[in-house]
C-alpha cells in the first residue's frame, strides 16, 4: 500500500497512489486525512476528545487505522497513555508490508501529525466519507436485492429495510450533541417566552383547545412524552383524538427565507391508531365536530340535516394537516422510521401514538414484556427530543384499580408497565365517575337508588383530567364536560365562570 510505505521511507504525504484500472471507482476515502488524525491523539491525546463524540473505529477506510484508532481510544478510556510506545505492545501482530514494522509506522504517523486544533475537522471528514461509502453499499444492496429477489419478498419489505439501513446511518456517529454555552440556552429560553407572548392564549406549548387543561399545562411542550392513561371505557382514545383535532384545526404558519414553512399556532399532527382502522377514528371525529353520533353514522340512521352536518364538517376537515397511520402491530423502530418520514416531508408537531401495549419492542427482548415496554417508552422519550415535538402516548391501566372503592387512577397503577412513570414528562388520567356509577345502579323505590340518581345527575357530562405528574408544572384535576354520544370532551362551563343572569 502505497501510504505507509511511502511513510516508511518518509517521502511526503503527497505521493499519488497507483492509478486504478480503467472502469474502477474507488469508494470515497482520504487516507491522509484518517494518517493526520491518527497522529495527533498520538501526539497529544486531547484530540482524541475532539472526535469521540462522533467518530467510531468503523468510520476509517483502513483496517490498519481502525486497530489504531480503536486501542488508542480504549487506553485513553482507561486513563493511560496512548502513544508510539503504549501501543506497539497492543499491535505487534500485525504485519505490514515490505518489512515496514509497527513501531515504525507509528513513529512516522506522530512526525507527521496535524494540530490538536485541526483534529476534529479531520474527524469530520473521515465521518462524513464513510457515510458515503455506506450510502454506496445500500445502494449496491438495493440494486443487487431487485435484481435477485426471492419470490416471496415484497418490494414493500425491501423498501422498510433500505430506509431502516439509510435512518440507521443518519443516527449513528451524529456530531450535533455534546456541551452549549448556557448562553444559547438563556437565548432558546427567550424566543420560547416571545413565542408564548405571540401565541393564541399566551401558552409556552401548543394549545390543546381545552382551556383549563392549558392553564394547568401551559400547552403541550416540545420534547415531552405525555402519557394518557385510564381503564376502557374512559375515554382515552376521545380526549386524544379532540386535542389532536383541536391542534390540526388551527394550524398556521409563516415561510421562512429558505421557503419552509414555520408553525405559529397549533400543528401539523401524526396519529398512529395501532387499536381502530382509519376509518373508524375519522368517523369519531366527524361525530365529533358534526354532533352526530356515530352509531347513527355508521347504520345510515341519519336525516337530511344530520347528512348537511356531516358534509360541512367533512368539507373543513380535508384541508387540515392530520396524517392517520393506522398498521397494527408495528415496532418501535418502525414507528420511530415513520414519524421521521412525516417530518421530513411534511413537517410535524404532534404525534401521537393510541396505544402503547399495542407496540412491539425488539425481538432480542424474548418474553419479557416489562423490559419491552421500557425499552418503548425509552425509545418514545428520544424520539420525542430527536424531533422536537410532544409525544402523546396512550397507555391502558392495571386492573387493580377496580379493586378500590375510589376509582380514581394513581401513579401506583402504571407500575406493572415498567419505566412509563420514570419516562414520562407528563402523566394524565382520563377518569369518569358516571361510567362506574352507571353499573352499579341499586333497586328502584329504595333510598340507596335515591341517592344514586342525585350521584348520577351530579356526575352526567363531566369528566376528570388528573395531572398525576408533570415535570413543568403543578399536578392536580382539571374538570372537562364530556359528550358520550359523540365522543366530544370540551371545557366545563362552571357556575362562576357563567355570564350573570338578568
Amino acid at each position: 500500500m502505497p501510504p505507509i510505505e511511502q511513510l516508511a521511507e518518509r517521502r511526503p504525504f503527497q505521493v499519488a497512489p497507483a492509478e486504478p484500472p480503467a472502469g474502477y471507482r474507488s469508494p470515497p476515502h482520504n487516507i491522509e486525512a484518517e494518517q493526520a488524525l491518527l497522529g495527533a491523539i498520538l501526539v497529544n491525546n486531547d484530540a482524541f476528545d475532539r472526535v469521540s463524540d462522533f467518530l467510531r473505529p468503523e468510520h476509517f477506510s483502513e483496517e490498519l487505522h481502525r486497530r489504531i484508532f480503536e486501542t488508542g481510544a480504549q487506553l485513553i478510556r482507561a486513563g493511560k497513555l496512548a502513544t508510539v510506545v503504549t501501543l506497539k505492545t497492543f499491535l505487534a501482530d500485525i504485519e505490514l508490508p515490505a518489512g515496514i514494522t509497527i513501531q515504525a509506522y507509528l513513529a512516522r504517523l506522530a512526525a507527521e501529525a496535524t494540530t490538536v486544533i485541526n483534529a476534529e475537522d479531520y474527524g469530520r471528514i473521515i465521518h462524513d466519507l464513510a457515510q458515503r461509502r455506506d450510502l454506496i453499499s445500500i445502494g449496491e444492496g438495493i440494486v443487487n436485492t431487485a435484481y435477485d429477489s426471492p419470490v416471496d419478498a415484497s418490494p414493500r419489505a425491501q423498501i422498510e429495510e433500505a430506509e431502516r439501513r439509510l435512518y440507521s446511518i443518519a443516527e449513528t456517529g451524529r456530531y450535533d450533541g455534546g456541551f452549549q454555552k448556557f448562553s444559547d440556552a438563556l437565548v432558546i429560553a427567550i424566543d420560547m417566552a416571545n413565542s408564548a407572548y405571540m401565541r393564541d392564549g399566551h401558552l409556552s406549548g401548543i394549545a390543546t383547545g381545552l382551556v383549563d387543561l392549558d392553564e394547568k399545562m401551559g400547552g403541550l411542550q416540545k420534547s415531552d412524552l405525555i402519557i394518557v392513561a385510564g381503564r376502557p371505557g374512559m375515554g382515552k382514545t376521545a380526549l386524544a383524538t379532540n386535542i389532536a383535532f383541536n391542534i390540526a384545526r388551527a394550524y398556521q404558519y409563516e415561510t421562512e427565507p429558505d421557503g419552509s414553512h414555520k408553525t405559529i399556532n397549533g400543528g401539523i399532527v401524526g396519529f398512529f391508531s395501532l387499536e381502530m382502522s382509519a376509518e373508524q377514528l375519522a368517523t369519531r371525529v366527524i361525530a365529533e365536530q358534526s354532533g352526530v353520533p356515530s352509531y347513527k353514522i355508521r347504520r345510515g340512521d341519519i336525516n337530511e340535516d344530520d347528512f348537511r352536518r356531516i358534509t360541512d364538517a367533512a368539507r373543513e376537515m380535508q384541508s387540515i394537516p392530520f396524517f392517520i397511520d393506522q398498521s397494527g402491530g408495528i415496532s418501535i423502530a418502525q414507528l420511530t422510521a415513520r414519524a421521521r418520514r412525516l417530518k421530513r416531508q411534511k413537517g410535524l408537531d404532534l404525534l401521537v401514538v393510541d396505544y402503547l401495549q399495542l407496540l412491539a419492542g425488539s425481538k432480542s427482548r424474548g418474553d419479557n414484556r416489562v423490559q419491552e415496554l421500557t425499552e418503548i417508552t425509552t425509545g418514545l422519550k428520544a424520539l420525542a427530543k430527536e424531533l422536537n415535538a410532544p409525544i402523546i402516548a396512550l397507555s391502558q391501566l392495571s386492573r387493580q384499580v377496580e379493586n378500590r372503592d375510589d376509582k380514581r387512577p394513581q401513579l401506583s397503577d402504571l407500575r406493572e408497565s415498567g419505566s412509563i412513570e420514570q419516562d414520562a414528562d407528563v402523566v394524565l388520567f382520563v377518569y369518569r365517575e358516571e361510567y362506574y356509577l352507571r353499573n352499579r345502579e341499586p333497586r328502584e323505590g329504595t333510598e340507596e337508588h335515591i341517592q344514586w340518581m342525585a350521584a348520577m345527575e351530579n356526575a352526567h357530562g363531566r369528566a376528570e383530567a388528573i395531572l398525576g405528574k408533570q415535570r413543568h408544572g403543578p399536578t392536580g384535576t382539571v374538570q372537562l364536560a364530556f359528550e358520550a354520544e359523540v365522543t366530544r370532551f370540551s371545557n366545563l362551563a362552571e357556575e362562576d365562570k357563567m355570564p350573570a343572569r338578568i
